[in-house]
């Protein structure tokens, strides 16, 4: 999940990325491969079209098959399902076919897919490594900087999904949030080099910040919910990208996740 970012433009998608500050979750997705006489994507139990995770596929071999993802989180609301089904797809095929990739070619494979449908830029290496990610290169060099934050309660609830694409291909909505996340960012540094533990808190503040000064939160439900929160002594910020909010404290219509530090991986 993202709470700040920067678009990196390339002209080869392999080196566009994000720039930033996400963290994993608990609950992600649960993906596996079989083969079949078609290439069809099922969501919980739903046939969909999911070119991102076809992406995947095509790039990985010529046949079909039949990809089942399962999640208790929903799709396009920030949670980062489009990365985490492309990674967790390019491991299931990896196995069921015996390809013998590496786990870090099968993130850039992923990665490249998300860069290619626009449906994310630096999810799949939080989801790689796993953990609160710090990402102050550009996500698709795969280099991170981990936050000690880890086994902490957070709180989310989400109204509704925002394209992605109409976000990060949108060169005036760029702009603005490039210079915030810049902003964002040199904060962040200077958290990181302070001898003092960072504390959620702190991130979530920052993060909030972005949200305002990149014009991305402008959703009346998601603004009011925020407010409702730090009211009550606690603090939120806007899941990228999505409708929906997360805080360190519980709030009305909430449900309760926990950051961990598990990328991912097969079971």
């Amino acid at each position: 999940m993202s709470c700040i970012f920067s678009i990196f433009e390339h002209k080869n998608p392999r080196w566009m990325g994000s720039q930033g500050v996400g963290f994993t979750l608990n609950e992600g997705v649960a993906v596996s491969a079989a083969k079949a006489e078609r290439t069809e994507v099922v969501f919980d139990n739903v046939s969909i079209n999911f070119p991102t995770v076809k992406s995947v596929v095509d790039e990985l071999t010529k046949e079909k098959l039949r990809i089942c993802i399962k999640s208790k989180l929903p799709l396009g609301c920030g949670f980062g399902l489009s990365g985490a089904s492309a990674l967790a797809t390019a491991y299931a095929v990896n196995k069921l076919l015996k390809l013998r990739k590496s786990n870090k070619e099968l993130a850039v494979i992923a990665h490249i897919a998300e860069v290619e449908n626009k449906t994310g830029l630096g999810d799949v290496v939080n989801q790689y490594y796993g953990g609160f990610c710090v990402k102050l290169k550009p996500s698709s060099h795969f280099i991170i900087k981990r936050l000690h934050i880890n086994n902490v309660d957070v709180y989310c609830r989400y109204f509704s999904g925002i394209n992605t694409k109409s976000i990060i291909a949108n060169p005036r909505l760029k702009a603005k949030i490039n210079k915030a996340a810049a902003h964002a960012l040199n904060k962040i540094k200077t958290l990181l080099n302070q001898k003092n533990k960072t504390k959620f808190s702190d991130i979530i503040k920052i993060s909030k910040e972005f949200a305002f000064n990149s014009k991305l939160l402008k959703n009346k439900r998601t603004i009011g919910t925020i407010r409702n929160i730090e009211k009550n002594d606690g603090t939120a910020s806007m899941i990228m990208l999505g409708n929906a909010v997360f805080s360190n404290k519980p709030f009305k219509g909430a449900i309760r996740l926990k950051i961990i530090d598990k990328g991912a991986h097969l079971s």
